[in-house]
């Protein structure tokens, strides 16, 4: 332990700001006490960041100024000095073109919040989809002692007597009102039933996907992934959150002791088994890269693809996230997979994943199968090679028709996302059940930013006919409250010369599920022709963060971060004022 300037010992990164007795000093605390802050907070005592992500303008973090006093409380309680502080948020519903093209942004938000000022230990408060990894990616990149408190789920939807799941009936309700089977005003009743407390999609989305993927990471305390947001065990949670991170900055329990390759590999076991959201790869190779885990879009496959399908959640299933909390919430599903897991992994709370878990009981094994008998067999994510994705693509098998699992089929193409809404409903489309519909231009650098537009809707007139689900391709991503049988995150992408951009109308193309194959029946010669003949497109933006974007982001298979931001950078600031050595 080092001693700072004002005799404490106890090696705290906040003492080169509060603990010194120098002008930097002076100016650190005598500016601070602004808010009403008395002398014994400066004592030496660690501070801890609480990252809040909440804005109006993302409707699911709306409860985080509760949840923040709630860690503040707890903060307080354990003898550390709280402090709070805004860093860009990231509304899934609002946000346009795309949240996924601001992920890396608000990671570089993160990471300089935290790096630049006076923090020991950090608290993220996380919700709608990007905000967690996001957030993770940069707490990551510092590497200081860190834990998640997530928003939690929204209470189950309600409508007309059923159970209703945010994103997964919106896509349903949709349909059968463009197939005239609802009506306008039935479509706004259903609207007004689906979201209907605080809290983030309340399907196995993406997320719940992300707050699952936080505990089994071990980043957040055990069984807190699915507790819904507007129970108060979430409040207690958040209070119990900020008595572990002073504890945990005494220990100086990093991120890099608990993001492990053991832990990234407990976590793509289990998220096959609750049947998680395809943007789970995208975000957990980006936070592997910045923790400087190796880690490849074919451990997906290595190590999820096999998994059983253990938990009976929408898409996949039929349940939502408040009854797979009564259920016992993922400390039974770990439970299920112990004999596959790394069990030994250190979590946050000190304890191995085996300490966290060993008391979990079932509840309800309608929402919670075993491994002996799941509701499906190595359904996990599975990754696609061939010539049309020589660098992988992504399907989940759970929420696909099983017949279109296999499945050669005439492509119909759309351009760009504008052609595909233009044409879609036309009668006169070329199309049929057995068509395969791809969509171009809607990957990391094409839109920019990969957006949620890989489930294509169905054309007017095949749901008119009762077809629900079709073949679709893209090197886009979906909603992971999404469903049907969907090849997403193509890579290359087209916009770079990948492989799709040279689909025509009419090409043959064969999906293989069972031996992870996606093949374009063209013969070489003739896709060396197209190759030749074809030209990039232009970027949509030339200027600020957009530009940098586009320039420096990677393709699907590496997560979409930014070249320039993986790898470790570190919790020293880039470099010291010169004011902070002049003594008193």
């Amino acid at each position: 332990m080092s001693t700072s300037s004002n005799g404490h010992s106890n090696g705290l990164r906040s003492a080169n700001w509060f603990g010194r007795h120098d002008l930097a000093g002076f100016a650190a605390r005598g500016w601070t006490k602004n808010q009403g802050y008395p002398d014994h907070l400066f004592d030496g005592r660690p501070v801890i960041g609480i990252c809040n992500t909440w804005s109006d303008l993302t409707p699911c973090n709306g409860h985080f100024r509760i949840i923040a006093e709630m860690v503040k409380r707890g903060v307080y309680e354990a003898g550390g000095f709280p402090v709070e502080f805004p860093v860009m948020s990231l509304g899934e519903t609002l946000m346009q073109p795309t949240t996924m093209l601001y992920r890396n942004l608000a990671s570089m938000d993160v990471e300089e919040s935290i790096r630049a000022n006076p923090l020991d230990g950090v608290v993220l408060l996380t919700g709608c989809d990007k905000t967690t990894p996001s957030t993770i990616m940069g707490a990551a990149s510092v590497d200081l002692p860190t834990i998640v408190v997530s928003g939690g789920p929204m209470l189950n939807g309600k409508y007309r007597g059923t159970d209703i799941g945010s994103g997964t009936d919106a896509y349903k309700f949709t349909e059968e009102m463009r197939a005239g089977n609802m009506s306008a005003a039935e479509y706004l009743e259903a609207e007004g039933s689906i979201s209907r407390s605080e809290g983030h999609c309340m399907t196995m989305g993406t997320a719940s996907t992300m707050a699952c993927m936080v505990e089994s990471l071990g980043l957040t305390l055990s069984g807190a992934a699915a507790i819904p947001a507007v129970d108060s065990r979430r409040k207690r949670t958040a209070h119990l959150v900020g008595n572990r991170i002073v504890e945990m900055v005494r220990e100086d329990l990093r991120l890099s002791k608990i993001l492990t390759r053991e832990a990234f590999e407990n976590t793509i076991m289990i998220n096959a088994a609750i049947g998680g959201s395809t943007n789970f790869i995208l975000h957990l190779l980006a936070i592997a890269g910045r923790i400087g885990v190796p880690l490849a879009l074919e451990d997906f496959n290595r190590f999820g693809s096999e998994q059983p399908l253990l938990v009976n959640l929408m898409p996949s299933g039929k349940y939502l996230m408040e009854d797979f909390y009564y259920a016992g919430g993922l400390p039974v599903v770990i439970q299920q997979l112990k004999d596959r897991l790394h069990m030994d992994a250190i979590t946050v709370t000190g304890k191995t994943v085996a300490e966290n878990t060993e008391d979990a009981v079932c509840y309800n094994d309608d929402v919670i199968a075993t491994v002996d008998k799941p509701w499906a067999e190595a359904s996990g994510t599975t990754i696609l090679y061939g010539n049309l994705c020589p660098d992988g693509a992504v399907i989940k098998p759970s929420a696909a028709t099983p017949e279109l699992l296999q499945h050669r089929g005439q492509a119909v193409v759309f351009e760009s996302i504008e052609d595909y809404y233009e044409r879609i409903d036309d009668p006169d489309l070329d199309v049929t059940a057995d068509s395969v519909m791809v969509l171009k231009g809607i990957g990391p650098r094409g839109f920019p930013g990969m957006p949620e537009e890989g489930k294509m809707g169905l054309p007017k007139k095949l749901l008119e006919q009762g077809v629900r689900d079709m073949v679709r391709i893209s090197d886009g991503r979906m909603s992971g409250t999404a469903y049907g049988a969907v090849v997403l995150h193509v890579a290359p992408e087209s916009a770079v010369g990948g492989p799709l951009a040279l689909v025509e109308d009419g090409d043959w193309i064969e999906l293989d599920v069972a031996n992870r194959r996606l093949h374009l029946d063209v013969p070489e010669e003739e896709l060396t022709r197209r190759r030749t003949a074809w030209t990039p497109p232009t970027p949509h933006q030339d200027r600020g963060y957009v530009r940098l974007y586009t320039e420096h982001v990677m393709q699907a298979n590496s997560g979409c971060d930014m070249d320039f931001l993986v790898g470790k950078s570190g919790a020293e600031p880039a470099r010291q004022q010169m004011g902070r050595k002049l003594k008193v």
